[in-house]
């Protein structure tokens, strides 16, 4: 492994932990100049990876990027950059008994590495939180967008270099897959790895890294259709937790409904049909939807614990609370979970024994988002329990350290 990209990445990190807050919040403003003065230079790039994958594609979607797109990626820019800043926050502030003066403060990461698929706007993205919490980040990013990556990573370094900053706090690797060897394997110089993609790259990182990482992205996700569920409401979420983009994580793969509303599951699902959603049925709901829904089949072996990423969803009959609880802990991934219901008591309840990151009540999946939740933009969604869990956004890429002042006291 040549280390060279990894030793100017630390030198780089040093450097920008050590830059004052403003600076950095000026920068990320300038790159999101940048992004609207060379837009066309950003989608010609663009333009050249999407000629390369077939439209149909699910990750044709996530690959694309217009002039509305850049102008979202320079909006968010902005707003990480007023945000307060992570770093130097006083999470515990004592005096011992003998005197010690000790006070626990936010500190970065270091060097952040990032492994990503065909999402071009993750490069912006992780390179405005990493940069604005103080760390530099090492990029590796898939065949299908390296074009586009290319080109974001060539911009953003030119303005780091007119502003007098290092253009190492952001580097990318190449895109193949020697390079994610290189990366996880990076003991002295990488800090932290983040694997945003399916869940195939995801456990790859986990078994084959040398340093630490945090699993994201992957996300198996259920909507549960409770016997007192509106129908209403359980429209607008089924649909916009399943439509509105499919290729992303946080897309409905599963709809659990109650067997007492099978009569009512026609009219819930109908709105799908607009955008043309297959649907995998279990018996029961296939005898409900046949000749009532466009397209359905019967479900399979794998129907459940699948995600998509595509125009198609699975249907769930359950008896219970305690059967679509059952179901989730079996096929969901930790990620997010919601129910429809107007009964208090089922929602308290699905709330707290349902083992996700994020648990919707009367709401769709599609908010698991880092910039829906105020962060600004996020650098990934974390499904594990240690650490960041849900959206990570600024203050998620920040450890902590211990200060201790003393005044010449020593141990007994």
């Amino acid at each position: 492994m040549d280390t060279a990209l990894f030793e100017a990445a630390k030198r780089a990190a040093a450097k920008v932990a050590l830059l004052p807050d403003e600076v950095r919040a000026e920068a990320l403003v300038a790159v999101a100049d940048a992004i609207e003065a060379h837009g066309s230079e950003l989608l010609a790039a663009n333009a050249g990876d999407l000629a390369r994958m077939d439209p149909q594609n699910p990750l044709y979607d996530r690959l694309k990027l217009d002039p509305g797109r850049l102008s979202g990626i320079a909006s968010d820019m902005r707003h990480v950059a007023g945000l307060p800043s992570p770093l130097g926050r006083v999470l515990d502030d004592r005096t011992l008994p003998n005197g010690l003066h000790l006070r626990k403060v936010s500190v970065p990461f270091g060097v952040v590495g990032v492994i990503y698929e065909a999402r071009p706007n993750v490069t912006f993205d992780v390179f405005a939180l990493c940069l604005r919490s103080g760390n530099a980040c090492i990029l590796k990013g898939g065949r299908d967008a390296d074009a586009s990556n290319r080109a974001a990573v060539a911009l953003i370094r030119q303005v780091l270099e007119s502003l007098g900053l290092p253009p190492e706090a952001v580097t990318l690797l190449p895109p193949d897959h020697e390079a994610v060897g290189d990366l996880l394997g990076a003991v002295g110089y990488v800090d932290l790895v983040i694997p945003r993609g399916g869940r195939r790259l995801i456990d790859y990182v986990r078994d084959h890294a040398r340093v630490p990482c945090i699993e994201t992205g992957a996300g198996v996700v259920n909507t549960y259709f409770d016997k007192d569920g509106d129908l209403e409401t359980g429209r607008r979420v089924v649909c916009n937790a399943k439509t509105r983009r499919v290729s992303v994580c946080n897309a409905l793969d599963c709809l659990i409904v109650h067997a007492s509303r099978l009569s009512d599951l026609p009219a819930l699902v109908a709105p799908l049909a607009e955008h043309r959603v297959l649907l995998y049925a279990d018996e029961s709901a296939f005898d409900a939807l046949q000749g009532r829904y466009p397209r359905v089949e019967l479900a399979g072996p794998d129907s459940f614990g699948t995600e998509y990423m595509d125009y198609k969803m699975a249907v769930r009959t359950v008896s219970s609370m305690d059967e679509a609880l059952a179901h989730i802990s079996r096929y969901g991934s930790g990620h997010s979970e919601s129910i429809v219901t107007d009964s208090e008591e089922a929602a308290r309840r699905f709330q707290m024994e349902v083992d996700a990151a994020c648990v919707y009540v009367n709401a769709p999946t599609s908010f698991t988002d880092g910039a829906q939740f105020g962060l600004g933009a996020e650098i990934g969604i974390s499904t594990q329990k240690l650490g960041a869990r849900g959206p990570m956004g600024l203050a998620e890429l920040t450890t902590y350290k211990w200060l201790i002042n003393g005044a010449g006291q020593i141990r007994p």
